[in-house]
């Protein structure tokens, strides 16, 4: 049997004093319900950006659409009357234990900050309740396996998410969150060495646990708890072989995977209901109700989940009588009084202990395919990461005082990448005053390291096959870490990492192995300095950009630039300097870029040679384009930029691309435009008479009808956008009214996808003017014109997204509006329609009002009249 304290010794158990104060108040049910709410690196290395994700449509990427799905969602999640009306709207991390993925903060502090914002709030909230216990826990960096992983890496991530944690969330984290709850006793040392008081794991992942001897009891017996049998009501402590230890929480299993793979969460009621099924009737003092599942399950696997959790939380729990906490507060009532042995190696996803991520053990979603590329994968990645640790090593140590304390460290760069602290760091490790070339090298080392890092992302290996966008991005920030390695070392380690990736096998035809899926899949995202040069350049011609700009992960500093156009055919030459804000490292580039109309585009890049032969580079290709032949201007500029590689339309970033295409066809859509709404006008009796005697109207004219109608209305959207005056704005909502009449008459299908974007906007903006304007002359007209958005909106069936706007109105009325009335007080109605128009504005948003009475005045010369 395996226990790392002495057999029978006697502890003493400390007793909090906030435990006699529950015990006075006799609450005995806590509930905690916690998310593990996570997703993986999506960026592209060289770049920074997540690019387009197709699967993620209508959004951009996965991180986008499950944050419309589920982070926010949980952020302002929704208590619904019986006719869809808001009756409150609650931030569920008030209430949830959670734990969110530094890679997950960080995206979501660059583009969702409102929710970013109300996270850390409500940290913050739960912490001044149960005295500095925040819900949030942090977890391992970026969701490595820990017990896969080398010593050094795991402190690193240890430390890296507990950096993370304390930069966003202001305090230690006293809990942590290991990728997939995989542990083992290596891993216990680790994070008792890096004081982590707490972890959470699975009921399965407990082998034998006893109450812990005392002077009272001291021959207490182990008891056999292999299937998943341990009490998951109590906290546990559990001692590693020096006698140290770490508390440990087992989340309640059943009810745990029916909130994941059933449909437990459809009401509030029902998941209550299956909670009070595991309290038991004992005299015990306290038990904990304990469930844990990824975050994701609320709302974006479990549609409006967020809904049912949010009316437990304010509603269902209280009226039970329930208690909610978190883990860290729960240790201040109950201490252990229970040990438990772990089983040696373990995780909460995969029955044959890791091997999920590291053999073909056929845990995977589809039972169908076989997962021989696991253990090649891993098995070419452990041999990768030694050779750039050989790398590290021999490098660094001319450099730096001790390259692992600054490894460990680097994470405070990764949150700040300002110059000022980049510079601080090299001083405080560096072993002399480097040169501008040496922090290059410096830093290009410690990148290549975080990459080192970032490619054992569990995710890589959790799924069914090696070509997966998972499988792919860790093979990215592998080509990565080859290319910083080669940079500073001059090593070349790619071709032999290809070679082993041919031992693994796909299970698709057309990559055969993971050779080639890093050939097809891989390789075409590699990002060079030429390339950004080149993006730089061609995108250009349509854009003016200052002198200095930033590209991603690189600052662009333009040291001269001139533009020729001979008819449609445009010229551009300059001298662009390129300064990487990972690295540091940069290089001064000349370009040539020639649009000979329409998608032809031909662009040349090279490394500036000197004032003279600019000068020279520059009159040639001038003087050559004057002459309008475009023909001899290409040949000069292959002349001048022999040997060099080529770039066109395609070697842009997609998004930049994407841009260009749209402006390439604004022309052509513009003619197409004017030609069909002129066939329209000329055929609108035909047309009404097709449909008046219920024939079928022919397809040339029913397009013709559409695109007409779409055109006219994203016009009269744009104009309504801009519009600043009352009488303008309503005219345009008529005429939008008018449209959608029309398009109802002849069955048209508007094409409108702008519009419910822009819509959405106008009304929120309304709204802000309507509440933080106070001496606002137009108050209720006003409310009218956010009244007839909605209502156009709806006509146009644009299915408007009034969340925003919702949350607003609510938390405005909630915390108390005070408005100005301008009307004259003589007049009787004065007081009561402003009153009317907020009521009717609530409606128009689907938000209960009456809930807001006591709450809510309106202000008129001193008189204050409550609204509901």
């Amino acid at each position: 049997m395996q226990n790392f304290r002495e057999e029978n010794q006697p502890v003493t158990i400390e007793v909090n004093s906030e435990l006699m104060l529950v015990r006075e108040l006799k609450e005995k049910v806590y509930i905690c319900v916690h998310g593990h709410f996570y997703q993986p690196p999506r960026e592209n290395p060289y770049l920074g950006i997540i690019e387009r994700q197709p699967s993620a449509h209508p959004f951009n990427n996965w991180n986008e659409r499950i944050s419309s799905e589920c982070y926010r969602p949980n952020a302002f999640a929704r208590i619904l009357n019986d006719h869809g009306e808001v009756l409150g709207i609650v931030n569920n991390y008030e209430y949830l234990s959670f734990n969110i993925g530094a890679t997950l903060m960080s995206w979501l502090e660059a583009y969702d900050m409102e929710t970013y914002e109300k996270i850390i709030e409500a940290d913050e909230i739960s912490s001044k309740k149960w005295n500095g216990n925040g819900n949030a826990i942090g977890q391992v960096y970026n969701h490595i396996i820990l017990p896969l992983a080398n010593k050094r890496d795991k402190y690193t991530q240890i430390k890296w998410g507990k950096a993370d944690f304390l930069h966003r969330f202001g305090r230690e984290t006293k809990g942590l969150w290991l990728a997939e709850t995989a542990v083992d006793y290596s891993t216990l040392e680790a994070l008792i060495d890096e004081k982590i008081e707490f972890i959470i794991l699975a009921p399965s992942q407990a082998k034998l646990c006893r109450v812990i001897p005392t002077f009272k009891n001291p021959d207490s017996q182990w008891l056999e708890v292999e299937g998943a049998q341990i009490d998951p009501t109590r906290p546990y402590r559990c001692f590693i072989e020096d006698g140290r230890h770490i508390d440990i929480f087992f989340y309640d299993g059943p009810i745990s995977r029916d909130m994941g793979f059933h449909d437990l969460l459809t009401s509030s009621e029902a998941f209550a209901n299956r909670l009070e099924q595991s309290i038991k009737s004992d005299e015990s003092d306290s038990q904990l109700i304990s469930v844990a599942t990824d975050g994701e399950t609320f709302g974006h696997h479990k549609k409006q989940a967020e809904r049912s959790l949010a009316f437990a939380f304010t509603v269902e729990f209280a009226r039970r009588g329930w208690q909610i906490t978190n883990f860290s507060h729960y240790l201040t009532i109950t201490q252990p009084t229970w040990e438990v042995i772990l089983k040696p190696v373990t995780a909460w996803s995969c029955a044959h202990g890791v091997d999920r991520w590291q053999d073909d053990c056929g845990c995977a979603k589809d039972e169908n395919w076989h997962q021989k590329w696991r253990k090649p994968l891993r098995a070419s990645l452990d041999w990768l990461r030694d050779k750039l640790i050989q790398v590290y090593e021999d490098v660094a140590e001319r450099y730096l005082n001790d390259p692992w304390a600054a490894r460990d460290e680097y994470i405070k760069i990764i949150l700040n990448r300002s110059s000022e602290n980049i510079d601080k760091f090299i001083s405080t490790h560096q072993k002399f005053q480097l040169s501008h070339a040496e922090k290059t090298d410096v830093l290009s080392l410690l990148e290549m390291q975080r990459h080192s890092l970032l490619m054992y992302t569990s995710c890589g290996w959790f799924f069914e096959e090696i070509s997966r966008p998972e499988g792919v991005q860790i093979l990215r920030y592998a080509s990565r870490a080859i290319e910083l390695a080669g940079e500073v070392a001059g090593v070349r380690l790619e071709a032999e990492f290809i070679h082993r990736l041919s031992l693994a096998p796909s299970n698709l035809i057309e990559y055969t192995d993971g050779e080639a899926v890093y050939r097809k899949m891989v390789t075409p995202s590699q990002v060079t300095f030429k390339q950004v040069a080149a993006h730089y350049a061609i995108s250009s011609l349509f854009e003016n950009y200052p002198k200095e700009y930033r590209i991603y992960y690189y600052k662009t500093l333009l040291l001269d630039y001139d533009k020729q156009q001979v008819g449609s055919s445009n010229l551009a030459v300059g001298q662009l300097k390129l300064i990487s804000e990972i690295t540091r490292e940069e290089h001064h580039f000349v370009f040539v870029v020639l649009h000979l109309g329409g998608w032809d585009f031909h662009c040349c890049i090279s490394y500036f040679s000197g004032r003279p032969n600019y000068a020279q580079l520059k009159e040639e290709i001038f003087a050559t384009f004057a002459s309008g032949s475009l023909t001899e201007t290409i040949l000069v500029m292959n002349k001048v930029f022999q040997g060099e590689q080529f770039f066109n339309l395609h070697h842009l970033f997609a998004e930049e691309r994407h841009r260009i295409m749209q402006k390439l066809t604004d022309e052509t859509k513009r003619r197409l435009d004017q030609l069909y709404t002129q066939i329209y006008r000329d055929n609108y009796g035909i047309l009404i008479a097709f449909h008046r005697d219920e024939l079928e109207v022919p397809i040339e004219l029913k397009v013709a009808a559409e695109i007409a109608l779409s055109h006219r209305c994203l016009r009269t959207i744009t104009l309504l956008s801009g519009a600043q005056h009352f009488q303008y704005k309503q005219n345009y909502l008529k005429e939008l009214q008018e449209i959608a009449q029309e398009a109802l008459l002849l069955e048209c299908n508007l094409k409108i996808p702008k519009s419910k974007e822009t819509l959405e906007s106008l009304i929120l903006q309304s709204l802000h003017k309507l509440f933080t304007d106070k001496l606002l002359d137009d108050f209720k007209e006003e409310v009218e014109l956010i009244i007839e958005m909605i209502k156009v909106g709806k006509a146009l069936n644009l299915n408007l997204a009034l969340d925003k706007a919702q949350e607003f109105y609510y938390r405005t009325l909630q915390q108390g509006l005070s408005i100005i009335c301008p009307e004259d007080l003589s007049q009787p109605d004065c007081k009561a329609d402003g009153l009317l128009a907020l009521i009717q504005l609530g409606r128009s948003l689907q938000v209960k009002t009456t809930s807001f009475s006591q709450k809510t005045t309106v202000e008129k010369n001193g008189y204050l009249v409550h609204f509901g």
